[in-house]
């Protein structure tokens, strides 16, 4: 009888039993009830009870955690081959395509509500619609006060811009085996994202202590302010990730990981890092200039 545990014949991997799967499904479904509790009350517990996001949140990095460690360690061990390495990149590509698809649907919203806002105002008087359709007949909404487009956001769309130089500098220096330079570009890029992040997070304090999207004025006209935080905010998101994505491997390449030939987790997350770029490109360009 053959041995089940022989090496195979084939360029394919066949992962091993893990239990990353179950653990990663269950810890996302109690954050997001977590979520739920904590906008808005479930189970008995009050709106406000944090306690459940969190331990769902510790769950889902903690499973991030061991399965892209056991990734790692599979690439070790020499089970990425060829073949395998084309599936790693077909994965990278079809989930940056389906975030494509979430901004599609924020920017979709945001240029309905723009370009054709004055169908708004055709709207049956019943309960307090009519005064709805009326704050949304204007783009911007009436009493919603906007914000200059040439301060901070032209900050942060520099920042992102020298940021997506810096990695692809430290992509060519280590695909030429140069890996100081490596090293200081990737450091300088996990730097930019934390001070986009940083800018970000000044600004969002901005216009909430200031009332700007949220006032008396603009009482009927929240969808607004709903649309920017979402579309920046999950933007904002993304930059976190990837920054923690480039950290990572800022670590791998202290640690002596990584070769000129083999580096597909500094690859994809420089992939991702230039996704996000565009993304900012488009938010700038529409939801803070041409539609502010």
């Amino acid at each position: 009888m053959a041995d089940a545990h022989a090496k195979p014949h084939h360029d394919y991997h066949l992962v091993d039993p893990s239990p990353w799967p179950l653990i990663s499904s269950m810890a996302a479904v109690v954050m997001f009830i977590g979520a739920v509790i904590w906008m808005k009350g479930l189970f008995g517990l009050p709106e406000g009870h944090k306690i459940v996001f969190f331990a769902g949140l510790a769950g889902v990095l903690y499973a991030m955690f061991g399965w892209w460690s056991d990734v790692i360690k599979e690439s070790k061990k020499g089970d990425h081959t060829p073949v395998v390495s084309i599936g790693l990149r077909y994965g990278m590509v079809l989930f940056i395509a389906s975030e494509v698809m979430f901004f599609v649907a924020f920017f979709w919203m945001f240029f309905d509500m723009a370009i054709f806002n004055e169908s708004r105002a055709i709207i049956p008087e019943v309960g307090n619609w009519m005064d709805t359709g009326k704050a949304w007949s204007t783009w911007p909404p009436k009493g919603v006060e906007l914000l200059d487009p040439w301060s901070l956001p032209l900050l942060n769309t520099v920042i992102l811009l020298l940021s997506g130089t810096t990695v692809t500098w430290a992509h060519h220096a280590l695909q030429v085996g140069d890996r100081k330079a490596a090293k200081t570009g990737l450091l300088i890029t996990v730097l930019l994202g934390v001070l986009f992040t940083g800018v970000q997070a000044y600004e969002y304090h901005h216009i909430i202590h200031e009332h700007l999207f949220f006032n008396e004025n603009a009482a009927n006209s929240k969808l607004y302010g709903s649309i920017f935080f979402m579309a920046t905010g999950f933007h904002g998101f993304h930059v976190l990730v990837g920054t923690i994505f480039l950290a990572v491997c800022l670590l791998r390449l202290q640690l002596g990981q990584m070769t000129p030939q083999k580096h597909f987790g500094f690859e994809a997350a420089a992939w991702y890092w230039h996704f996000v770029d565009v993304v900012w490109l488009f938010l700038f360009a529409f939801v803070y200039v041409t539609f502010g």
